[in-house]
């Protein structure tokens, strides 16, 4: 599933190409994929329209829209989330094209697997490529109840983010409300960083452990965005049975906490 990384990566390629590019045509056909939005609903109310900025928080991502024509007052925003294997897709009139977002295996530029397009007047095109169906775009999306975006959060919110509690510090870390961005994968990459249990509950964690994480949190996010994703975390390729710490070869162990698979190393991350 997309995490923050490949989000960025998305957010970044349509600041990069999208914006201030006049909207002619919308494609907002797929029911499921724009709910609770009727065919038609988004169309009408972009067209005319250009994008004005690419922001996100967390693994969520959205568009600011101009006004129409001579009128300063602005659009709706636009919100496009990436479900588990979104990908955004622009090109330019001459069919240079760029993407971000989760990386695409196959056949990336399947007509049939694209849920929603904006068109522009100088003839390129944003794409939303979902082959399972899974995204959301959506005006006006809800984002007020995120917690602190997880590659710009200060020291001061993370440790209070940590501070108390029973929960797990991996179910804590996964906890949008708390962090916005963090995912399964991240976060076993966090918690191997930072040598952390991920069954130890928030309250027993000592400053020191917390100043641990939130140093493992940023390398693991600055490193994911500049290689491609959250795959690319060093220990992400030991989860699985056979699987051995990178740093002392020790077996990785597995369990379920808070709610998802979650991977360690039984040396390092001991209980």
């Amino acid at each position: 599933m997309p995490e923050l990384p490949e989000v960025e990566t998305a957010r970044a390629v349509i600041a990069e190409r999208a914006l201030d590019r006049l909207i002619v045509d919308v494609d907002d056909s797929d029911r499921y994929e724009c709910r609770p939005h009727a065919p038609g609903e988004i169309r009408q109310a972009l067209l005319g329209r250009r994008l004005t900025s690419a922001n996100r928080r967390g693994k969520s991502m959205w568009c600011e829209t101009s006004g129409v024509g001579r009128c300063g007052e602005p659009g709706p925003p636009l919100g496009i989330h990436l479900g588990m294997a979104g990908r955004i897709f622009i090109s330019d009139a001459d069919g240079d094209e760029a993407s971000g977002g989760d990386p695409v295996h196959g056949n990336g530029t399947a007509a049939i697997w694209t849920r929603f397009s904006l068109t522009f007047a100088d003839g390129g095109r944003l794409r939303l490529f979902d082959k399972r169906r899974l995204g959301r775009v959506r005006l006006d999306p809800d984002i007020l109840g995120l917690g602190p975006d997880a590659l710009g959060i200060s020291p001061p919110q993370f440790r209070t983010a940590l501070a108390r509690g029973t929960a797990p510090v991996k179910a804590r870390l996964l906890d949008q409300s708390a962090i916005a961005g963090v995912g399964n994968l991240l976060a076993d990459e966090t918690l191997w960083q930072g040598r952390v249990w991920p069954g130890r509950r928030v309250q027993d964690l000592l400053p020191a452990d917390v100043d641990r994480l939130y140093r493992a949190l940023n390398r693991s996010l600055t490193s994911a965005i500049a290689n491609g994703g959250v795959h690319t975390g060093r220990v992400i390729n030991a989860r699985r049975s056979d699987g051995r710490c990178p740093r002392c070869h020790a077996a990785m162990a597995r369990a379920t906490i808070g709610g998802r698979t979650t991977w360690w190393c039984t040396v390092e991350q001991a209980a």
